[in-house]
């Protein structure tokens, strides 16, 4: 796929678009952890069940990154997210209809399988559509919008939720998917595809995986981007209620503000990426250096406990917009024609390690107090997890990378 920039007005206008998709999807992605308590209270749900619930619309994601890849750089992103945006919609209702955890649950894998291109498709049009100095910040700025999306999950879901109840925001937000669906069919660009062209069919998907720097960020995108994510989707919420004693309000209240410190973090950082590129800080330098500041505000939360509230885990968060690196430094590591199978191959891993961290936060932290635990300590044990999955990810990236 050869290069096909568009004028400024063009990509500003694309850009709001498939931003406005990114902010569904991540709103979706991150609303439970705000609808927890009442999740949990009216469906009777455990430590596990939440976490497998959360950890749903993850298992939906990552099945179809894979098959996703092939579909981007075949039909292109507009075909793409609008068909795959008409199965969010199906598995929104579904879970605002649900009676029970099943309905729940399927309806959770069904909103992953549909948003599942939210990201992956802009970025792989981007890749055609932007020269490479704006990769960098198109990324970073695309996930401040998901900063949005997050940011709307907490504060106004829960004002809204007494006046209307959780299920006609979910009706409301398939209203709100119909339109996104919309906007992409009248103003993305097409693919234009050249099917005998010989350039397509150059690399496979083996070439991604048997990629020495690929190979170097798959426990980084497992466990450090799988664990924040994990963390800003669900886990902070229940932290903040169940160990630091806040209300359900206070809580809401916690990730909103970090949501909104996120926002400003991703807008900064996306400005100042290529001035960063220019001075010699390309991506590898910057995410060795950025990366270990994640581990001390994580330890500092463990240490802390009960005293951990929402500004020690905004400082995690605000840590880890480092990682935004990760992804168009995978791009920009193979050709264009190969950009989509390349993202979505490095976006399956990291949704994988949400899953199983959302899952397995759950599950250790009910192991934990099985074993006579406080709950307090099982939360912490749980983070400690997560710090020695994260220290040992960051170890391999470097003595992989060691040599430039």
């Amino acid at each position: 796929m050869e290069k096909a920039i568009l004028s400024k007005k063009h990509i500003t206008i694309v850009f709001f678009i498939f931003a406005f998709g990114y902010f569904l999807s991540t709103l979706l992605r991150a609303v439970t952890a705000t609808l927890s308590p009442v999740l949990s209270s009216e469906f009777n749900l455990t430590s596990g069940e939440l976490g497998l619930l959360g950890g749903g619309y993850f298992i939906g994601f990552a099945a179809m990154q894979i098959p996703l890849g092939y579909f981007l750089d075949r039909y292109g992103p507009k075909k793409v997210v609008t068909i795959f945006l008409g199965l969010a919609i199906i598995g929104i209702l579904c879970f605002a209809l649900a009676t029970n955890f099943t309905n729940l649950f399927i309806g959770r894998v069904l909103i992953g399988v549909g948003v599942s291109a939210c990201l992956m498709a802009p970025l792989t049009g981007y890749r055609v559509w932007m020269e490479d100095t704006y990769q960098h910040r198109a990324n970073s700025w695309m996930l401040m919008v998901g900063s949005i999306g997050m940011l709307s999950s907490t504060l106004p879901v829960q004002y809204f939720l007494p006046l209307y109840g959780w299920r006609t925001i979910f009706l409301g937000l398939a209203f709100l998917t119909f339109i996104c669906i919309c906007l992409i069919l009248l103003k993305s660009p097409s693919w234009n595809f050249d099917k005998n062209s010989t350039i397509k069919r150059e690399g496979s998907l083996s070439t991604i995986w048997k990629n020495s720097y690929f190979q170097s960020l798959i426990p980084i995108a497992l466990f450090n981007v799988g664990g924040f994510y994990s963390i800003i989707t669900l886990w902070a919420g229940p932290w903040m209620i169940r160990v630091s004693g806040y209300t359900p309000l206070e809580s809401a209240s916690g990730l909103f503000q970090i949501n909104i410190i996120m926002l400003f973090g991703y807008l900064i950082w996306g400005y100042i990426n290529p001035q960063l590129l220019k001075l010699g800080y390309d991506a590898n330098r910057l995410l060795k250096i950025g990366i270990p500041f994640t581990f001390i505000s994580l330890a500092i939360i463990i240490i802390m406990g009960p005293a951990a509230g929402a500004n020690l885990w905004t400082l995690y968060c605000l840590c880890c917009v480092v990682f935004a690196l990760t992804q168009p430094a995978i791009g920009l590591s193979f050709p264009s024609h190969l950009a989509g199978k390349a993202l979505t191959s490095h976006n399956l891993l990291f949704f994988i390690g949400i899953f199983i961290l959302q899952w397995g936060i759950g599950l250790v932290i009910d192991f934990a107090q099985k074993l006579g635990c406080s709950e307090v300590n099982s939360f912490r044990v749980a983070i400690f997890i997560l710090l020695m999955l994260n220290i040992f990810s960051y170890i391999y990236f470097v003595v992989k990378n060691k040599k430039g």
